[in-house]
């Protein structure tokens, strides 16, 4: 689905799955407890001025974590094995700070936290980002995830298989994602990679009507020379 149709599609319900190789809901009796916020993190309520949809590379996330009990549902393989996730829709305000933690939250209800699984498969995560950046943008929890849905669902990947097989600059791994996505430039997303240059995430900047624009000059930036690798998975 590209960007120029998005507003045509924005009122669809299609179920949007993560970039995965295969994905198995599990069956969920219990919600995930609502997230905390923590005591060093303060509560800001800002006008919203954009947003930005962070996209998780999961094979490099995982690396280290098949073994961990906090990620088992999405590292360990048992419900499923995911290339790039959702890791968040983030609100963006003007300047260096953003809102965040707007209000207390409840537990999410076990249907939604079914129906986002394969787009962001980790309970605790789906509930972390309601309740640090959701609340900032709606009152409802199903709206967050209705629109993180389709703005995930909107977006193209390149052949990350292949990329992954070559050397490659995040100069490069940007173009490869706006010549994937009509209306998207290199320079209205970052990279996220760590420091052994291995990529973490991709996050797009967007406009408060959702469509893609250009990162603002104080998000943090690879330079386009940098080497980037892929963990394509054990």
């Amino acid at each position: 689905m590209k960007w120029c149709i998005f507003f045509a599609v924005f009122f669809s319900s299609t179920m949007v799955h993560a970039q995965s190789y295969q994905c198995r809901a599990p069956s969920l009796s219990n919600a995930p407890p609502p997230a905390r916020k923590p005591a060093d993190e303060p509560r800001r309520i800002k006008p919203i001025s954009g947003y930005t949809l962070a996209i998780g590379w999961s094979p490099e996330f995982c690396r280290l974590r098949q073994d961990s009990g906090r990620h088992k549902t999405q590292c360990s393989g048992d419900d499923g094995s995911f290339g790039f996730i959702l890791h968040g829709l983030w609100p963006d305000a003007q300047g260096p700070s953003y809102p965040q933690w707007c209000r207390a939250t409840k537990a999410l209800p076990p249907a939604i936290v079914k129906r986002n699984f394969c787009m962001i498969p980790s309970p605790r995560l789906m509930a972390s980002e309601w309740a640090k950046h959701g609340t900032c943008m709606t009152k409802r929890p199903e709206t967050y995830f209705r629109i993180s849905r389709i703005m995930f669902g909107a977006v193209e990947f390149p052949n990350m298989d292949r990329l992954s097989r070559k050397p490659l600059t995040a100069g490069a791994l940007r173009s490869a994602f706006a010549a994937a996505n009509d209306g998207l430039r290199p320079d209205m997303m970052r990279l996220k990679v760590n420091r052994r240059g291995w990529l973490q995430e991709v996050r797009l900047c967007l406009g408060k009507s959702f469509r893609p624009q250009r990162c603002p000059v104080n998000m943090k930036a690879v330079k386009d020379d940098a080497p980037v690798k892929i963990w394509r998975g054990a």
